[in-house]
């Protein structure tokens, strides 16, 4: 059956794309994307794997035209922060590698606080930190 899930994703540059899932945190994965229109990361504590193509390469393996993400989102990928403090930085974070901020901090019933912004090529994120203890799980 499954063993793991990977994101792919296509990009105009898989240089600047680099540079800016590094700047914001993300770990470089050597192992895999080594050539130089692709690229590799581990997200998170259980190094999802997200892989990084450029447009050629990506309509080439998927047989199909790349969505436009100035005209619609194609999906929201969610990232789990573990503090509020973790929110901000990587907010700065996101600023600082030129990423866009779409929706600013909220704090949404309490227990959710989090923001939205855009990578390079126009995909969109959550990046959210759930305060589990406020939650009302009845």
């Amino acid at each position: 059956m499954t063993k793991s899930i990977w994101l792919n994703l296509p990009v105009k540059s898989a240089e600047k794309s680099k540079e800016f899932f590094t700047t914001i945190g993300f770990q470089l994965n050597l192992e895999y994307g080594s050539r130089p229109d692709s690229a590799s990361f581990y997200i998170g504590e259980s190094n999802f794997v997200m892989m990084l193509f450029e447009k050629p390469l990506f309509e080439g393996f998927t047989a199909t035209n790349i969505s436009d993400t100035e005209q619609g989102s194609e999906v929201l990928l969610s990232i789990d922060a573990e503090s509020r403090t973790a929110i901000d930085e990587l907010l700065t974070k996101v600023e600082d590698a030129g990423g866009t901020i779409y929706a600013h901090p909220n704090d949404d019933g309490g227990f959710i606080y989090g923001f939205g912004f855009t990578d390079l090529d126009g995909h969109r994120w959550n990046a959210i930190y759930m305060d589990v203890a406020k939650m009302n799980l009845g």
